[in-house]
């Protein structure tokens, strides 16, 4: 019998006290009898709206079919059919404006529980897996692919299936990307993204740490080692700055470098040879994820206070409803219709050499209110005269988007680039200005979602599969 209740059965989570001053994951997952019962409320519609909200077109009502029949193994090979990242996408994939949105349950309720059986689903695989990984037949061809993240993952892993000999080039010294170098511990654990490299690894992909293709190696050079095409999924790593007064002050952070020191680098150990901030008062500029991510970070490094500042209201606020419904619960605090004008700092100039010289103090913001919309439909922010006012801080983190880095750009002739950095391609390929060359992720858009990203390296790998076998 279907199951007609009209909320998802709720995920279990760590109290807000507690998980505020760890980095265990916060959302504990469902268990079996929590995904049956969540997955007895799809009603398998036969025109199945939810697919064609999945960027990767996962068949949603097959696995969760496969689910109510307690075939939860076969519920996972139905999913890998179109995702490689499966545990990670259950956790991280924004599914309430994608796949969810599109449920027919969600028009009197709330929509069928779909990420959280997709996580239920693969972490029920990693922990019961034992089966050897059958590996395709080679075709003899050879394809590089850079960055492991989310897209360069995905195409390695679709092109490793249609028996192609694939190496990942990685300038970092783990491979995963933003999954490891911008996701912290507590929303995704590094054992899974670990877990989903390895299963790539058993396909035969290669991985290749410590290699920043532009320096260590040109993509020119690629081709002359035999690689017949080459998919660049190198991300957005470069952080956006507001390029207001004092941004050079000690204490300010991007929230790249904050992240990536805290998840990648182990900063927050009282013997990092790379410190980063323990207590003080934290201000994190920016309403998306990454400062979801900032803000909860510096509270579990210990921050006295934690405050976010967000030039728009909470209708415009662009991270998940959940992330941000987590950062309430754990204390921190919501100055919206705000926007910093200046950051505020100690300066001693008889005394240079004053350990406090340089250091942040404050920041001075100015109140905003929402006026006519802008080319996107969203109510620009207007300053409001004479609301000026300041915080005390001793930390900023400024957490308002990234772009593409362009040292690949710069090393590649023929390589094209819109005017915001981002690699210009063909949408139904991914195919560059650049004959054998394929992009995909933010390296062509601009900081986006894993799950899209995700859908440009499918799409690349299938171009890239279709070119080969020419």
């Amino acid at each position: 019998m279907p199951n007609m209740s009209l909320i998802k059965n709720p995920m279990p989570t760590q109290e807000p006290a507690l998980r505020a001053h760890n980095f265990e994951e916060v959302a504990i997952g469902y268990d079996e009898a929590a995904a049956l019962d969540e997955a007895l409320r799809c009603l398998n519609c036969k025109n199945m709206p939810c697919v064609g909200g999945c960027p990767v077109n996962i068949h949603i009502p097959a696995f969760i079919a496969k689910i109510k029949e307690g075939d939860f193994e076969g519920a996972y090979q139905v999913i890998l059919k179109s995702s490689s990242l499966p545990a990670v996408c259950g956790r991280v994939c924004p599914q309430e404006t994608q796949c969810e949105s599109k449920c027919v349950r969600g028009i009197k309720g709330e929509p069928v529980g779909i990420g959280r059986l997709e996580r239920f689903v693969a972490d029920y695989h990693n922990s019961h897996d034992t089966a050897t990984v059958s590996l395709p037949e080679k075709t003899g061809h050879k394809v590089a692919v850079i960055g492991s993240g989310p897209s360069g993952l995905t195409c390695a892993g679709d092109l490793a299936r249609a028996g192609h000999s694939v190496t990942v080039f990685e300038a970092l010294h783990k491979a995963g990307g933003v999954l490891v170098y911008g996701i912290p511990e507590f929303r995704l654990p590094k054992s899974i993204v670990a877990k989903e490299v390895e299963n790539l690894k058993k396909l035969g992909v290669e991985i290749a740490t410590n290699m920043i293709i532009g320096k260590t190696l040109t993509i020119d050079e690629l081709f002359e080692r035999g690689y017949e095409a080459v998919f660049i999924g190198s991300g957005a790593g470069l952080p956006n700055f507001m390029n207001i007064p004092g941004e050079s002050y000690k204490g300010v952070y991007s929230a790249n470098e904050f992240l990536t020191r805290s998840n990648l680098m182990g900063a927050f150990k009282n013997d990092s040879d790379t410190p980063i901030m323990r207590g003080g008062n934290v201000v994190v500029v920016g309403g998306g994820n990454v400062a979801m991510d900032a803000a909860r970070t510096a509270l579990r490094l210990g921050a006295d206070s934690v405050s976010i500042v967000y030039r728009r209201s909470m209708e415009e606020l662009p991270a998940r409803k959940e992330e941000v419904e987590h950062a309430q619960e754990e204390g921190i605090r919501f100055l919206l219709l705000n926007n910093p004008v200046e950051i505020l700092g100690y300066e001693n100039k008889e005394n240079p050499r004053d350990p406090k010289n340089g250091c942040v103090t404050g920041v001075r913001c100015i109140r905003m209110e929402l006026g006519e919309p802008d080319e996107r439909g969203r109510r620009r922010p207007v300053p409001v005269a004479g609301s000026e006012f300041s915080l005390d801080a001793d930390t900023v983190i400024i957490a308002i988007g990234t772009s593409p880095n362009p040292l690949i750009k710069s090393t590649t002739a023929g390589l094209e680039v819109n005017r915001h950095g981002g690699i210009i391609v063909e949408e139904e390929t991914g195919l560059t200005t650049k004959d054998g060359v394929y992009a995909g992720g933010d390296a062509v858009t601009g900081a986006a979602t894993v799950i899209s990203a995700m859908g440009a390296g499918k799409t690349a790998a299938k171009a890239i599969h279709e070119y080969l076998m020419k």
